[in-house]
C-alpha cells in the first residue's frame, strides 16, 4: 500500500509540473491535477491539503536536483569566472527542463508563509554556491554580489521563458558577459 501511495503522489508532482510549466500557477488546480492522473479529486486532498503544499513539495523534490547540476557544473571549473559562467550558464540551460519550469512558475505564484521561506532558503543555498567565486575575482561585498547576480540571471531566465527575439544562447551570454565585466566589459566569456 505504502508503495502504491508512493507512486500516487509521484505522479501528482509530475502531472504538477506538467501543469506548471505549459500554464503556469494558474494551471495548477486540483482538478487538473486529478484529470491528469486519473484520480478522483477527493483522492488529490488525501495528498495535498492545498497548492501551496504542492508547491513546497515540488521544490523540496526538485530544487536540490537543480542545485546539484549547478554545483557539478561550477566544481568542473577551474577558474573563478570559469565557476561564474557555470553558475549563469547551467542555470539558463536548464530553463527547458520541467522541473526548472515548475520551479520558476511557481516561485511568482501567490503562496502561504511556509512556502515562501522554503522557496527562499532553497535559492540562498543557490546563491551562496557563487559567493567565493565572485571573492576570488575580488568583488568587495561577494554576497551582495552573489544576490546580484541572481537578480540577472532571474532576469535572463524570463527573457528566454517569454520566448523573447534573442535565442536562448544570446541571452546567456549576455548574462555572463554582464556577470563578469559589467554593462560595459568586453565580449561574453
Amino acid at each position: 500500500m505504502a508503495e502504491h501511495r508512493t507512486m500516487q503522489r509521484g505522479a501528482l508532482l509530475d502531472a504538477a509540473r506538467s501543469l506548471l510549466s505549459e500554464g503556469g500557477t494558474e494551471a495548477l488546480t486540483f482538478p487538473a491535477l486529478a484529470e491528469r492522473t486519473g484520480l478522483a479529486r477527493s483522492s488529490v486532498y488525501e495528498y495535498f491539503r492545498s497548492r501551496a503544499a504542492v508547491v513546497e513539495e515540488l521544490c523540496a523534490v526538485d530544487f536540490p536536483v537543480w542545485a546539484a547540476e549547478v554545483e557539478l557544473a561550477m566544481a568542473d571549473a577551474d577558474t573563478p569566472d570559469a565557476k561564474v559562467a557555470a553558475y549563469v550558464r547551467t542555470q539558463l540551460n536548464l530553463v527547458g527542463d520541467r522541473r526548472h519550469r515548475a520551479v520558476v512558475a511557481i516561485s511568482a505564484g501567490e503562496l502561504d508563509d511556509g512556502a515562501r521561506e522554503k522557496i527562499r532558503a532553497a535559492h540562498g543555498g543557490l546563491v551562496a554556491m557563487v559567493v567565493e567565486a565572485l571573492a576570488d575575482l575580488g568583488v568587495p561585498e561577494p554576497r551582495l554580489g552573489a544576490m546580484l547576480l541572481q537578480g540577472v540571471v532571474d532576469a535572463a531566465v524570463r527573457r528566454i521563458e517569454l520566448g523573447a527575439a534573442e535565442d536562448p544562447t544570446v541571452v546567456a551570454d549576455a548574462a555572463v558577459s554582464l556577470a563578469l565585466h559589467g554593462v560595459t566589459g568586453p565580449t561574453p566569456f
